[in-house]
């Protein structure tokens, strides 16, 4: 046994020796070559960012103007029934989340992100144009049911019902390739291997956010005031325009952009490793890992070179070199569904380690979603006057506190809070991603406790003291001040601001770079399946509690229900899934980037960040 052992690290070291010694021999033309291409890239950094922000602010202006308020459009305008527009959304916007996968995988494997954006950019103007037409042209839409019974309206035809669902489907198709694609993009336009660079990355994670709240403020207001009161032909137009300015803005830029050229799927190495463990489960794992095991980096590969580390071990034996596995000349393996290197084992650890974060992010998110739902049907049964003016605030406009709320916390994140923790604590980003991450995940919790309390005041007072009326097919008015809504969603808002963009910027960063745009479909993925979890809670909740001592907790009627337990019981998940984030935060390794860094033309090692 010792002596196959020593023939083994014998045949390892010479296969480590040629990989070191021989391709460079050989295709020293070709590294050369690397090199010189690497050096000409032009990072312009903050110089592209007014076409890449700009495209941004104005494609969420568009793509949200217009399914902002496509709940009512369905209802009013196409005259279908409330749970068929429901259902009709929800189908929506999980196909439109989880669709990014679906870009990521082909804009890292085919395309390339500015392809993947160009392409997208221009199908989701061609989208919302299909929309608009169904608004603007009489026949593309069903007639209108004036003062008829709701039984007597038409529907839609099959070829109106085509059309929507067309530019719908367009939609779709622009939204999976922007979403994944439109922050790494913004990231390929600095260079991290400089201080200006990193630091210039950690600020526009922040700054994306900032356009993506301002867009929502202004879509939920003025767009939807047009669409509602004035003409939905006209507030439909809207948004069409703004994408195709977006689209004009964009290729603005092409001439200074740094364009990542696609490198082939990243899933197929992690297939590679998963499938090669799995054959070679059966062999001893080595006892100096890091010396034995085989390793390879591709001369052209784009990912840094990752550190060995003692995680996941069951997966190091794809990189255990046997003497039936055969080498090529360059030092790759002949076979890659024989033998992967650690460089693939390590890249493949790294999609491991953030995969638990990733599932913490669903609980986290909850909180948020109940933000956009239950708490508009507290404003519903509120006193939503502003002052002693007969104008009330419309129920869904209160979501806007959330989002302005996060729009002034970002600038004093990014401009004030952080540079003075970077004194205190010496790191890049202030804090560690993942403090961030559990301080937003400590917010969504109290953003639960304090929208109990509200609503526990809110029905109190609507039992005890006379009412404003009553909602249709809802319930009496409470007389309490819709503005006591105002801190739950000034609170759900730094939630976001501390644990939304931190786990954007985790993912990122934790992600081997060949996968930026699978990293950014993520987010995405966390929101629909947030979604779908709330909807499951809402069923079984309903469900449990309808024949309770208690009563329903969500009935119609709130006033008759307990949606400030609901909101308690969120909470104590909430509560549980921190304890389940810090073992896994305290568990987590940061990917190690500890390259050179340029630093006014020295260069220094980067600091490793710790947990």
């Amino acid at each position: 046994m010792e002596k196959n052992d020593r023939e083994l690290m014998e045949r390892n070291g010479e296969t480590m020796e040629k990989n070191h010694t021989e391709p460079i021999e050989q295709n020293g033309g070709e590294a050369m070559e690397k090199y010189d291409q690497e050096a000409k890239i032009n990072y312009r950094g903050w110089k592209a960012m007014p076409f890449i922000i700009g495209n941004e602010t104005f494609e969420k202006l568009g793509a949200i103007g217009t399914l902002a308020n496509l709940l009512i459009y369905l209802t009013t305008v196409f005259n279908l029934k409330s749970i068929t527009a429901a259902t009709m959304i929800n189908i929506f916007n999980g196909t439109t989340n989880f669709g990014t996968l679906v870009g990521a995988f082909l804009c890292d494997t085919y395309f390339g992100r500015y392809k993947t954006l160009g392409f997208a950019t221009c199908a989701s103007f061609v989208g919302l144009l299909a929309i608009q037409l169904t608004a603007a042209i009489p026949g593309l839409h069903p007639p209108h049911c004036g003062a008829q019974e709701s039984s007597e309206c038409k529907g839609p035809t099959a070829g109106q019902m085509a059309f929507l669902l067309t530019g719908l489907g367009l939609m779709v198709v622009g939204a999976g390739g922007v979403r994944p694609c439109n922050l790494a993009f913004g990231v390929d336009q600095f260079n991290p291997k400089t201080e200006s660079g990193k630091r210039g990355i950690n600020s526009f994670f922040n700054w994306y956010f900032f356009t993506f709240t301002f867009a929502q403020m202004v879509s939920l207001t003025l767009i939807v005031y047009v669409q509602s009161n004035v003409s939905w032909a006209i507030g439909l137009a809207i948004p069409a325009i703004l994408m195709i300015i977006a689209c004009v803005v964009y290729f603005t830029g092409s001439k200074i952009y740094v364009k990542v050229k696609a490198t082939g799927s990243p899933m197929t190495s992690v297939a590679q490793v998963i499938v090669v463990a799995i054959k070679k489960r059966k062999l001893s794992p080595p006892d100096v890992p890091w010396l034995s095991l085989f390793n390879y980096i591709p001369p052209k590969s784009i990912n840094s070179k990752l550190p060995y580390t003692d995680q996941f071990r069951f997966i190091e034996k794809a990189a255990i070199l046997t003497p039936q596995d055969e080498i090529n000349p360059d030092g790759s393996p002949a076979n890659p569904w024989r033998l992967c290197s650690l460089q693939q084992v390590e890249e493949v650890k790294c999609l491991f380690r953030v995969l638990p974060i990733w599932a913490s992010a669903i609980i986290y998110y909850v909180a948020i979603v109940q933000q956009h739902t239950y708490a508009v049907f507290q404003a519903f049964q509120s006193d939503r006057r502003l002052g002693d003016s007969n104008f009330k605030i419309p129920a869904a406009t209160y979501v806007v506190f959330l989002m302005l709320s996060m729009t002034i916390f970002i600038p004093i994140y990014d401009r004030i809070i952080v540079p003075f923790l970077r004194r205190l604590t010496r790191k890049e980003e202030g804090i560690t991603l993942l403090q961030r991450v559990g301080i937003g995940i400590v917010l969504s919790v109290v953003t639960m406790l304090v929208s109990a309390f509200v609503e526990k005041q809110r029905r109190t007072i609507a039992l005890t003291r006379p009412t404003l009326g009553v909602v249709p097919r809802k319930g009496a008015i409470s007389s309490m001040s819709g503005l006591w809504l105002i801190p739950q969603f000034t609170l759900a808002g730094l939630t976001e601001g501390f644990g939304s963009i931190g786990l954007v910027e985790f993912y990122y960063k934790q992600f081997p770079e060949n996968m930026k745009s699978i990293a950014g479909s993520l987010y995405y993925c966390n929101m629909a399946a947030s979604s779908y979890l709330c909807s499951m809670l809402i069923q079984v909740v309903h469900r449990t509690t309808k024949g309770a001592s208690t009563g329903d907790w969500l009935p119609e009627d709130l006033n008759k229900g307990r949606l400030d337990y609901y909101y308690y019981m969120t909470a104590g998940l909430g509560v549980l899934n921190m304890g389940y984030f810090l073992v896994c935060a305290r568990w987590y390794r940061y990917k190690d980037n500890s390259e050179t860094l340029e630093v006014n033309g020295e260069e220094k090692q980067s600091n490793k960040n710790l947990v």
